[in-house]
Protein backbone atom coordinates (compact mmCIF):
# COMPACT_ATOMS: atom_id res chain seq x y z
CA UNK A 1 0.00 0.00 0.00
CA UNK A 2 0.94 3.61 -0.94
CA UNK A 3 2.75 4.70 2.44
CA UNK A 4 3.99 1.68 4.27
CA UNK A 5 0.78 1.53 6.16
CA UNK A 6 1.88 -1.33 9.09
CA UNK A 7 -1.22 -3.56 9.81
CA UNK A 8 -0.20 -6.58 11.88
CA UNK A 9 3.77 -5.62 12.88
CA UNK A 10 4.95 -4.25 16.62
CA UNK A 11 5.00 -0.30 16.58
CA UNK A 12 6.63 0.73 19.31
CA UNK A 13 6.95 4.31 20.88
CA UNK A 14 9.84 6.73 19.46
CA UNK A 15 11.20 7.31 22.75
CA UNK A 16 13.57 4.54 21.56
CA UNK A 17 14.59 7.11 18.96
CA UNK A 18 15.13 10.03 21.74
CA UNK A 19 17.17 7.59 23.95
CA UNK A 20 19.56 6.78 21.25
CA UNK A 21 19.87 10.25 20.16
CA UNK A 22 20.67 11.16 23.99
CA UNK A 23 23.32 8.40 24.24
CA UNK A 24 24.58 9.46 20.60
CA UNK A 25 24.91 13.23 21.99
CA UNK A 26 26.29 12.07 25.92
CA UNK A 27 29.13 10.23 23.79
CA UNK A 28 29.52 13.21 21.50
CA UNK A 29 30.44 15.55 24.64
CA UNK A 30 31.83 12.81 26.36
CA UNK A 31 34.79 13.62 23.54
CA UNK A 32 34.68 16.85 23.99
CA UNK A 33 33.23 17.70 19.89
CA UNK A 34 30.46 20.08 19.13
CA UNK A 35 27.76 19.42 17.04
CA UNK A 36 29.20 20.85 13.80
CA UNK A 37 33.26 19.14 14.56
CA UNK A 38 31.50 16.07 15.20
CA UNK A 39 29.15 16.48 11.37
CA UNK A 40 32.08 17.32 9.94
CA UNK A 41 34.07 14.22 10.67
CA UNK A 42 31.11 11.79 9.65
CA UNK A 43 30.10 13.79 7.04
CA UNK A 44 27.09 15.29 8.34
CA UNK A 45 25.22 18.84 8.83
CA UNK A 46 25.36 19.73 12.53
CA UNK A 47 21.76 19.84 11.40
CA UNK A 48 21.23 16.58 10.72
CA UNK A 49 22.91 15.70 14.11
CA UNK A 50 20.60 17.65 16.05
CA UNK A 51 17.96 16.17 14.31
CA UNK A 52 19.60 12.82 15.40
CA UNK A 53 20.22 13.24 19.12
CA UNK A 54 16.83 14.91 19.67
CA UNK A 55 15.20 11.70 18.33
CA UNK A 56 13.80 13.75 15.18
CA UNK A 57 15.51 11.59 12.69
CA UNK A 58 15.96 7.95 12.34
CA UNK A 59 19.76 7.46 11.56
CA UNK A 60 20.94 4.53 9.80
CA UNK A 61 23.67 1.93 9.78
CA UNK A 62 25.93 4.34 7.93
CA UNK A 63 25.81 6.95 10.32
CA UNK A 64 26.06 4.40 13.17
CA UNK A 65 29.53 3.28 11.53
CA UNK A 66 30.81 6.66 10.86
CA UNK A 67 29.65 7.85 14.43
CA UNK A 68 31.85 4.50 16.43
CA UNK A 69 34.66 5.42 14.41
CA UNK A 70 34.85 9.12 15.95
CA UNK A 71 33.25 8.48 19.13
CA UNK A 72 35.97 5.38 20.14
CA UNK A 73 34.54 2.15 18.48
CA UNK A 74 33.49 0.76 21.28
CA UNK A 75 30.61 -1.29 20.16
CA UNK A 76 28.02 0.66 22.53
CA UNK A 77 25.99 2.82 19.46
CA UNK A 78 25.42 -0.24 17.58
CA UNK A 79 24.03 -2.51 19.99
CA UNK A 80 21.73 0.83 20.73
CA UNK A 81 20.82 1.07 17.49
CA UNK A 82 19.27 -3.04 17.17
CA UNK A 83 16.81 -1.81 19.55
CA UNK A 84 16.09 1.95 17.46
CA UNK A 85 14.16 2.12 14.22
CA UNK A 86 10.04 1.81 14.93
CA UNK A 87 7.88 4.21 14.56
CA UNK A 88 4.19 4.03 15.36
CA UNK A 89 1.65 3.67 12.21
CA UNK A 90 4.16 2.70 9.46
CA UNK A 91 5.14 -0.78 8.35
CA UNK A 92 9.17 -1.79 9.74
CA UNK A 93 10.49 -1.87 5.95
CA UNK A 94 9.10 1.79 5.38
CA UNK A 95 10.21 3.24 8.70
CA UNK A 96 13.60 4.00 7.50
CA UNK A 97 12.60 5.81 4.47
CA UNK A 98 9.73 7.93 6.76
CA UNK A 99 12.35 9.33 8.84
CA UNK A 100 14.62 10.26 5.65
CA UNK A 101 11.37 12.42 4.37
CA UNK A 102 11.27 14.41 7.41
CA UNK A 103 14.77 16.17 6.33
CA UNK A 104 14.76 15.65 2.34
CA UNK A 105 15.02 18.60 0.63
CA UNK A 106 13.95 17.26 -3.06
CA UNK A 107 11.01 13.71 -2.80
CA UNK A 108 9.95 12.45 -6.16
CA UNK A 109 7.06 10.42 -6.73
CA UNK A 110 5.68 7.31 -9.21
CA UNK A 111 2.67 5.83 -8.66
CA UNK A 112 0.83 3.28 -10.84
CA UNK A 113 -1.21 1.35 -8.30
CA UNK A 114 -2.60 3.91 -6.04
CA UNK A 115 -2.58 8.08 -4.76
CA UNK A 116 0.52 8.48 -3.43
CA UNK A 117 0.63 8.57 0.15
CA UNK A 118 1.31 12.44 0.62
CA UNK A 119 -1.93 13.13 -1.62
CA UNK A 120 -4.89 10.73 -0.26
CA UNK A 121 -7.71 12.07 1.69
CA UNK A 122 -9.09 10.84 4.54
CA UNK A 123 -11.74 8.99 2.90
CA UNK A 124 -9.35 7.90 0.43
CA UNK A 125 -7.47 6.42 3.30
CA UNK A 126 -10.30 4.51 5.15
CA UNK A 127 -11.48 2.98 1.60
CA UNK A 128 -8.50 1.29 1.48
CA UNK A 129 -7.99 0.20 5.01
CA UNK A 130 -11.67 -1.47 4.52
CA UNK A 131 -10.33 -3.61 1.13
CA UNK A 132 -7.35 -4.64 3.55
CA UNK A 133 -6.61 -8.76 4.25
CA UNK A 134 -6.76 -9.72 6.67
CA UNK A 135 -9.34 -7.29 7.82
CA UNK A 136 -8.34 -4.18 10.52
CA UNK A 137 -10.07 -3.32 13.56
CA UNK A 138 -11.15 0.03 13.84
CA UNK A 139 -8.53 0.82 16.53
CA UNK A 140 -5.98 -0.39 13.98
CA UNK A 141 -7.49 1.57 11.26
CA UNK A 142 -7.51 4.76 13.30
CA UNK A 143 -4.07 4.80 14.43
CA UNK A 144 -2.86 3.85 10.63
CA UNK A 145 -4.92 6.98 9.34
CA UNK A 146 -3.15 9.12 12.31
CA UNK A 147 -0.04 8.10 10.51
CA UNK A 148 -1.08 8.96 7.30
CA UNK A 149 -2.24 12.19 8.19
CA UNK A 150 0.69 12.90 9.99
CA UNK A 151 2.84 12.14 7.23
CA UNK A 152 1.13 14.17 5.27
CA UNK A 153 2.10 17.66 7.32
CA UNK A 154 5.31 17.49 4.90
CA UNK A 155 3.61 19.23 2.22
CA UNK A 156 2.49 22.10 4.11
CA UNK A 157 5.49 22.70 6.70
CA UNK A 158 8.39 22.07 4.19
CA UNK A 159 7.88 24.89 1.37
CA UNK A 160 11.30 24.79 0.77
CA UNK A 161 11.30 21.34 -0.32
CA UNK A 162 10.58 20.10 -3.99
CA UNK A 163 8.04 17.32 -4.35
CA UNK A 164 7.24 15.76 -7.56
CA UNK A 165 4.20 13.22 -8.18
CA UNK A 166 3.95 11.04 -11.70
CA UNK A 167 1.04 9.22 -11.55
CA UNK A 168 -0.63 6.77 -14.15
CA UNK A 169 -3.92 8.05 -15.59
CA UNK A 170 -5.34 4.66 -14.62
CA UNK A 171 -4.87 5.60 -10.72
CA UNK A 172 -6.82 8.87 -11.50
CA UNK A 173 -9.79 6.85 -13.60
CA UNK A 174 -10.21 3.98 -10.76
CA UNK A 175 -13.24 5.64 -8.43
CA UNK A 176 -11.84 3.98 -5.08
CA UNK A 177 -14.59 4.06 -3.28
CA UNK A 178 -16.99 5.64 -5.49
CA UNK A 179 -18.13 9.16 -6.69
CA UNK A 180 -18.20 11.13 -4.19
CA UNK A 181 -14.70 9.82 -2.37
CA UNK A 182 -13.17 9.90 -6.19
CA UNK A 183 -14.44 13.37 -6.25
CA UNK A 184 -12.84 14.76 -3.19
CA UNK A 185 -9.60 13.36 -4.06
CA UNK A 186 -9.12 14.87 -7.21
CA UNK A 187 -10.41 18.17 -5.56
CA UNK A 188 -7.62 17.79 -2.98
CA UNK A 189 -4.96 16.69 -5.81
CA UNK A 190 -5.23 19.86 -7.59
CA UNK A 191 -5.65 22.11 -4.13
CA UNK A 192 -2.98 20.15 -3.20
CA UNK A 193 -0.55 20.34 -6.32
CA UNK A 194 -1.10 24.32 -6.59
CA UNK A 195 1.68 25.11 -4.13
CA UNK A 196 4.43 26.12 -5.47
CA UNK A 197 7.32 23.89 -4.47
CA UNK A 198 4.68 20.48 -5.67
CA UNK A 199 5.04 19.03 -9.77
CA UNK A 200 1.94 16.75 -10.30
CA UNK A 201 1.78 15.26 -13.53
CA UNK A 202 0.21 12.47 -15.46
CA UNK A 203 1.38 9.67 -17.31
CA UNK A 204 -1.06 9.06 -20.19
CA UNK A 205 -3.31 6.00 -20.74
CA UNK A 206 -2.41 6.43 -24.68
CA UNK A 207 1.73 6.95 -23.78
CA UNK A 208 3.42 4.91 -26.19
CA UNK A 209 6.95 4.75 -24.04
CA UNK A 210 7.28 4.48 -20.36
CA UNK A 211 10.52 5.18 -18.10
CA UNK A 212 9.37 3.12 -15.11
CA UNK A 213 7.78 0.29 -16.28
CA UNK A 214 9.48 -2.34 -13.74
CA UNK A 215 6.97 -0.62 -10.82
CA UNK A 216 6.43 2.35 -8.58
CA UNK A 217 9.20 3.98 -7.05
CA UNK A 218 10.14 6.79 -4.69
CA UNK A 219 13.61 9.24 -4.59
CA UNK A 220 14.80 11.73 -2.03
CA UNK A 221 17.99 13.58 -1.43
CA UNK A 222 19.56 14.49 2.07
CA UNK A 223 20.38 17.89 2.83
CA UNK A 224 24.33 16.65 2.71
CA UNK A 225 23.00 15.47 -1.17
CA UNK A 226 22.86 12.00 -0.23
CA UNK A 227 20.49 10.47 -3.10
CA UNK A 228 18.07 7.56 -2.32
CA UNK A 229 15.68 5.66 -3.22
CA UNK A 230 12.27 3.54 -2.00
CA UNK A 231 10.85 0.63 -3.74
CA UNK A 232 7.71 -1.51 -2.36
CA UNK A 233 5.85 -4.53 -3.14
CA UNK A 234 3.15 -6.10 -1.25
CA UNK A 235 4.61 -7.38 2.20
CA UNK A 236 8.12 -5.53 2.01
CA UNK A 237 9.96 -2.47 0.85
CA UNK A 238 13.60 -1.85 0.21
CA UNK A 239 15.97 1.25 0.71
CA UNK A 240 18.14 1.81 -2.31
CA UNK A 241 21.44 3.44 -0.72
CA UNK A 242 23.90 1.90 -3.57
CA UNK A 243 24.58 5.18 -5.87
CA UNK A 244 25.00 3.45 -9.08
CA UNK A 245 21.32 1.80 -8.58
CA UNK A 246 20.09 4.85 -7.45
CA UNK A 247 21.71 6.36 -10.29
CA UNK A 248 19.50 4.45 -12.48
CA UNK A 249 16.41 5.09 -10.68
CA UNK A 250 17.06 8.52 -10.98
CA UNK A 251 17.92 8.69 -14.96
CA UNK A 252 14.47 6.63 -15.51
CA UNK A 253 12.51 9.07 -13.48
CA UNK A 254 13.81 11.92 -15.45
CA UNK A 255 13.01 10.37 -18.69
CA UNK A 256 9.59 9.81 -16.98
CA UNK A 257 8.74 13.16 -16.44
CA UNK A 258 9.53 13.89 -19.67
CA UNK A 259 6.90 11.41 -21.43
CA UNK A 260 4.64 12.29 -18.97
CA UNK A 261 1.93 15.24 -19.64
CA UNK A 262 2.62 18.40 -18.34
CA UNK A 263 1.45 19.63 -14.91
CA UNK A 264 -0.59 21.82 -16.49
CA UNK A 265 -2.45 19.26 -19.09
CA UNK A 266 -2.18 16.89 -15.90
CA UNK A 267 -4.32 19.75 -13.92
CA UNK A 268 -6.52 20.20 -17.35
CA UNK A 269 -7.25 16.37 -17.22
CA UNK A 270 -7.72 16.20 -13.46
CA UNK A 271 -11.04 18.54 -13.76
CA UNK A 272 -12.06 17.24 -17.13
CA UNK A 273 -12.27 14.05 -15.07
CA UNK A 274 -13.88 15.94 -11.86
CA UNK A 275 -16.41 17.43 -14.17
CA UNK A 276 -17.75 13.98 -15.67
CA UNK A 277 -18.74 12.61 -12.44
Amino acid sequence: MSGGVEVNGEPESSDSMKTFGAFVQGLREHVGLSREEFGARIHMSKHSVASIELGRRLADQSFVDAAEGVLGNTGALRKGFERVGRQPGFAVWFRMWARLEQEAVALDTYECRLVPGLLQTPAYVRTLYDEEIPPMSDEQMETQLAARLDRQRLLRERPNTSFSFIVEEAVLRRRIGGVDVTREQYAHILDATALRNITFQVMPLEAAHHACLAGPVQLLVTPEGKPYAYCEGQENGRVITDPKEVIRVQQRYARLRSQALTPEDSASLLERLRGAL
